[in-house]
């Protein structure tokens, strides 16, 4: 689906803006020459995150339950599965964190710097419980990690509850009204989320947290499936006003993006633009950068962790030095990310890879640490 590839490329610049914005003495200096569009970055970019949330929810529907029904066989297999594919990049890219926070911390005096891990922590991060144990992020972002693996985890034991029933019991096969129970499980924990879960900062490590925008994408892949166009017109009505109804009890800026972003994928799945045969030969770069923004998200904070420290011992220099400072670390964040993806998250997962990237960020945190 290019067109979800060149959503997620923008999306994924734009948080790596977000995090240029703020980290460090290279925005700092680089403020001057444009305020309004770094402060823009800095308060309003971590929004483009709702468009991950959305995308994933949309493509864990695809997989999990095209037709409404859960399409897997061995549940426990499959969220083995999924956290894998997350951990493998994500375990290779913390590694590569943990050695960089550990040689610039003598020459970045900025509270950015992670301090030197425990083994705790680092076990902690290996198995994605790091923010609902308490322990320090040991880099930035890494939360969306852990909340997309207990929201793929959520969303299968949504859709596979009913089959699920029904194989334990000795029942028959679901019903034609039946098979449509999870969407309705789903729709009913994501109007929950959006109201209750969403509203209350406390469950913000949690899946139920932010569910109601994964929930949406889920439900806008169902809508895309309805034959008749007045069933899914009727559909994309009730998916906006619960939306609205959401944002009339309390306006959220991340959840209109969020709705935002579900209406347009929509159109464009009912449209058939999801798919083209053909995209302009500009485009091939977008969509390049949306196949390995997972491999970008991962890698873009330790290497702006070298570039501020480099800068910021570079002598005396002026807003421009930042600024090209700053495109350097887009450029090289970039080219780290093409081989994260490459060397790591293009290949096959394997519990053997798996152990071996836990093993060496285990290994690298210790010995920094002493």
């Amino acid at each position: 689906m290019p067109l979800l590839d060149a959503a997620k490329g923008i999306a994924c610049a734009v948080i790596v803006g977000h995090h240029l914005s703020r980290y460090g003495p290279m925005p700092a200096g680089a403020y001057a020459l444009a305020p309004d569009f770094f402060s823009w970055l800095a308060n309003e970019g971590r929004l483009a995150v709702q468009v991950f949330l959305v995308i994933a929810g949309f493509l864990a529907a695809a997989s999990l339950a095209p037709d409404g029904v859960l399409r897997v066989e061995r549940p426990v297999t499959r969220i083995l599965q999924r956290y894998g594919r997350l951990v493998m990049p994500y375990l290779a890219a913390l590694t590569v964190c943990v050695l960089v926070a550990a040689v610039v911390r003598p020459w970045l005096d900025e509270e950015v710097v992670p301090a030197s891990p425990t083994f705790g922590q680092l076990v902690a991060h290996g198995l994605l419980l790091q923010d609902l144990l308490g322990y320090e992020s040991l880099s930035t972002g890494v939360w969306y990690v852990a909340i997309d693996f207990q929201l793929f985890a959520l969303a299968l034991a949504l859709v596979g509850l009913p089959t699920m029933l029904q194989r334990s019991s000795g029942s028959p096969p679901l019903s034609a009204q039946a098979r449509w129970m999870p969407v309705a499980l789903v729709l009913g924990l994501a109007v929950a989320s959006l109201a209750l879960f969403n509203r209350n900062a406390g469950l913000d490590d949690t899946a139920f947290y932010f569910f109601g925008t994964y929930g949406l994408g889920m439900l806008v892949f169902w809508i895309g499936r309805a034959t008749r166009s007045s069933t899914w017109q009727s559909a994309i009505a009730l998916l906006a006003l619960v939306g609205a109804g959401a944002l009339a009890i309390d306006w959220r800026s991340r959840i209109a993006t969020a709705l935002f972003t579900a209406l347009l994928i929509a159109i464009a799945q009912r449209r058939n633009w999801l798919s083209p045969k053909h995209w302009p030969a500009v485009a091939l770069p977008l969509l390049r950068l949306g196949r390995m923004s997972y491999s970008l998200f991962l890698i873009h904070f330790p290497v702006l962790l070298a570039m501020n420290a480099a800068v910021a011992n570079s002598g005396p220099h002026g807003a421009w030095f930042d600024a090209v400072g700053l495109v350097a670390t887009f450029g090289l964040s970039v080219a780290a990310a093409a081989l994260l993806y490459r060397w790591v998250e293009a290949r096959p997962a394997s519990w053997r890879a798996v152990f071996t990237f836990f093993a060496a960020l285990l290994v690298t945190g210790l010995v920094v640490s002493h």
